[in-house]
């Protein structure tokens, strides 16, 4: 029996693009680890959201099939249990790196010798800028305050050990991407934070490339907080809103500093129209606006489908689909200037595999797979071209053209 009839995902749920090369009516889409595609349901639900508010108007906060006032209540849950958390520690809000300040505004406070940022030094350029910025923010200088890790020489992802062997006394914060957006490597997330802790730093995670690709448990693991966008593999759309999570533990603290706004006060006093918040002891406290609807709507549609199809369900066929499309690359790399960057562990990576290019330039060489070939990879630069087979969506055939494409073009470029 064909692979896809066997194994077939969720495709049908999604619309896939059209391709313009190769021979093909869809693309093979690789590019979900950048942008994630629209599922079918999202214009429906978006243009019911949307007749509310032509039919009500203002009423629509209290009216509506689902009331604006609590909309973002209807993202909780499910984003929950996407992250492995509880239901008070989670909110959706924001874009990635307006609710990583937000949580740094809390939990970076340096004092004494107690003041150094870890970061990987392949982290994403926004995760750089912020942290640095944050430093400046404090008085400090960033290039001493920063601390960036980088693999050892010769190699290509960071080992766990080497992280924690950095983690001291001089260390205020741990910020990681729990998936390395550029490699794929999927990090120790538990391990890293029981050490940082360990050792009273305060540990957060850009889940950016996490969420959504392999199971979490943020409260199980003791995370202090994290972060994730919405528009890779949640499908959201583009710049669509992100998530929040902060441990119970620290639900409460007074001695927290956050930025409030209108809807950081508990929803019962928010119409007393006080001039001083009563903060709920949930991750709403740290919401600042009240939530923009038709950016929630296309959250709760995507949230909805990993709620029924399940994480587990998911990262056993996204194994599944890069164990299958790693077989090919290794062939395609055997006698080409190519190498595979992402660990070939199951439990070290997510459903990116990233291939290094040893001449050429990757930008160029993602254009020929695209109009050339229908394939839609992802290229950053220099060298390195990302493959994402989505769980979700993508087929055992799209990981055979990907490959057979790119031999081609490596081929043609020699």
């Amino acid at each position: 029996m064909d692979l896809d009839e066997k194994d077939p995902g969720h495709r049908h749920l999604f619309h896939i693009p059209p391709a313009e090369g190769g021979g093909y009516p869809e693309v093979a889409y690789f590019a979900g680890n950048s942008l994630g595609l629209q599922p079918k349901a999202t214009r429906t639900e978006l243009n019911e959201d949307l007749g509310e508010w032509a039919r009500l108007g203002v009423e629509g906060h209290l009216d509506a099939g689902r009331p604006w006032l609590p909309y973002h209540e209807l993202l909780t849950a499910p984003a929950a249990r996407l992250v492995g958390a509880l239901p008070s520690e989670v909110v959706v809000m924001n874009s990635l790196t307006v609710n990583l300040h937000l949580l740094m505004v809390s939990f970076y406070r340096p004092a004494g010798k107690r003041t150094k940022i870890v970061i990987e030094d392949a982290a994403f350029p926004s995760d750089s800028y912020a942290v640095r910025s944050q430093a400046r923010f404090h008085g400090l200088d960033p290039d001493e305050t920063v601390v960036r890790l980088k693999p050892r020489e010769g190699e290509d992802t960071l080992r766990v050990d080497d992280v924690v062997s950095q983690l001291t006394d001089e260390v205020a914060l741990v910020l990681l991407g729990g998936v390395n957006y550029l490699t794929g490597e999927l990090m120790d997330i538990p391990r890293i934070t029981e050490a940082g802790r360990a050792v009273g730093a305060v540990v957060g995670w850009d889940l950016a490339h996490a969420a959504g690709n392999v199971p979490l448990q943020l409260h199980e693991w003791g995370a202090d907080f994290a972060a994730w966008c919405s528009y890779k593999y949640l499908n959201s759309g583009p710049g669509a809103l992100a998530g929040v999570f902060v441990h119970e533990r620290h639900h409460g603290n007074p001695e927290l500093h956050r930025f409030e706004g209108w809807w950081s006060t508990e929803p019962s006093t928010r119409f007393e129209m006080t001039a001083t918040s009563r903060p709920p002891r949930s991750a709403d406290a740290w919401q600042v606006s009240n939530p923009p609807i038709f950016a929630m709507g296309p959250v709760r549609t995507s949230l909805r489908i990993f709620d029924e199809v399940g994480m587990a369900a998911l990262r056993e066929r996204s194994l599944r689909l890069t164990t299958y499309l790693r077989g090919f690359l290794d062939q395609v790399t055997a006698t080409r200037p190519l190498s595979v960057i992402t660990p070939r562990e199951p439990e070290r990576h997510g459903c990116q595999l990233s291939v290094r290019l040893h001449e050429g330039n990757a930008g160029a060489l993602t254009k020929r797979l695209r109009f050339e070939h229908g394939v839609i990879a992802d290229a950053r630069q220099p060298d390195v071209v990302r493959f994402a087979p989505v769980p979700l969506y993508s087929t055992y055939e799209d990981c055979r053209r990907a490959a057979d494409a790119l031999a081609k073009t490596v081929e043609e470029n020699r």
